[in-house]
């Protein structure tokens, strides 16, 4: 009997539901709070560095294209070294970019910076789905992810707003300082509180079986389709964070502290939309409620692709519709993130790398093309509302697939 089978024969699992929850949602989290935190100095940051509006996204967009990247190497790393060591090796690489942007004295430094926060928080979304997947199947891994996804929401919800506090009362540096205690503490987390869960197996790691691997996770359209429904959700959300600042700071006329404390209605409703799901998914299941999700999320990119053609922005126009498709990803996130990485147990770090990837790709591009649009307002209402459309063309795809049977079992399940 080979360590994975050996885990799901034993009565208890190496941990407790509760702490893979816990464990998960601080190494998801660690990328959206480096994120949130940061969003509400953007606009100071152009008179600081002397530098122009593109510049500053690009402290964002940089992040998410170290963030993407590197799941693809940690994914695997963890699958052949181990999640433990393989999750403190990235982390301290965080910390390290965290000490860097503190001290960046140019914009260029900063940026490097960010890309070297980006490589070491993607181990997060990798190594925390791939746990799960180590651990536990059936309803167990739907009703986890759940609660990771709701753990994980409550810390952005208040990111902004201690950013733009912070930022008020110290300046931006005092940012980067929260980032680095935060960094610390999740580095003493992880070495104190998690357990290994899979066996030191170095024959994952070669080239030759990493691409094996990717190509076999590209081809197969059940998990492509299932995440790229993730994609339209995520990455729409990371592309907000780097226009509504520019919205509704310098359109809007917020200050950083009201720009924090305004971002709390989108984070809010992810939180409200959470503990709705995890009430309706033991009744309907997840899988039933992913379409209910995709409406919600059609409405508010259609009322942000409407009103905002149509009326100068506000603070309402804005948000309310950011916080109807926050509201609406939470309905798809259990059951998508379970069928993206349910069928392949042998490489769960890979898969749930690729899946990540996919993900922060999706914020990379929506950054990327929101710069090249310029005006923020307008890339707002139009590739929000084209997010989430890939969404549920995606979902509409990804049914026709037939289910592997790992997936078809544990589906099946966390409808029941």
């Amino acid at each position: 009997m080979n360590f994975q089978a050996e885990i799901k024969s034993s009565p208890q699992p190496l941990m407790s539901e509760r702490r893979v929850a816990i464990l998960g949602a601080m190494l998801v989290a660690i990328g959206p709070i480096s994120l949130a935190l940061f969003t509400p100095a953007m606009p100071e940051l152009v008179h600081a560095f002397g530098t122009t509006e593109a510049a500053v996204k690009l402290t964002i967009s940089c992040y998410f294209g170290g963030f993407a990247i590197t799941q693809l190497i940690c994914g695997p790393l963890s699958d052949g070294f181990g999640r433990k060591p393989v999750t403190a090796i990235f982390l301290a690489l965080y910390l390290a970019g965290s000490i860097f942007a503190l001290f960046a004295p140019t914009i260029e430094i900063l940026i490097a910076a960010r890309v070297l926060q980006g490589c070491g928080a993607a181990v997060g979304v990798a190594t925390s789905r791939a746990i799960v997947r180590d651990l536990f199947t059936k309803e167990r891994s739907a009703r986890i992810m759940n609660l990771v996804a709701l753990i994980l929401s409550v810390a952005p919800a208040v990111a902004p707003t201690l950013g733009g506090v912070t930022m008020e009362l110290f300046g931006w540096e005092a940012i980067f300082i929260l980032m680095v205690i935060a960094g610390l503490a999740i580095l003493v987390v992880v070495q104190v509180g998690m357990t290994e869960t899979v066996v030191r197996d170095t024959s994952r790691i070669k080239p030759k079986s990493i691409a094996r691997s990717y190509r076999t996770l590209l081809g197969d359209g059940y998990f492509v389709f299932s995440s790229l429904v993730l994609t339209g959700g995520a990455g729409a959300m990371y592309t907000q964070a780097t226009l509504l600042p520019f919205i509704l700071i310098d359109r809007v006329g917020l200050t950083p502290t009201q720009f924090g404390v305004g971002m709390l209605t989108q984070s809010l409703s992810f939180v409200a939309g959470s503990l709705v799901m995890r009430r309706l998914m033991g009744r309907f299941g997840a899988y039933r409620l992913v379409p209910v999700g995709l409406t919600v999320m059609a409405i508010g990119g259609l009322m942000l692709a409407v009103l905002l053609r149509l009326y100068e922005p506000s603070y309402l126009l804005v948000m309310v519709p950011a916080a109807c498709y926050a509201f609406g990803i939470s309905f798809t996130m259990p059951a998508m993130s379970t069928a993206s990485v349910a069928a392949y147990p042998h490489m769960a770090g890979s898969a749930a790398a690729m899946s990540g990837f996919l993900q922060m790709g999706g914020g990379l591009v929506g950054g990327l093309v929101s710069a090249a649009i310029g005006d923020p307002v307008l890339a707002q209402s139009t590739i929000i509302p084209l997010m989430g459309v890939m969404a549920i063309v995606s979902w509409l795809i990804w049914r026709t697939y037939p289910e592997p049977a790992l997936a078809k079992v544990v589906l099946t399940r966390a409808e029941g």
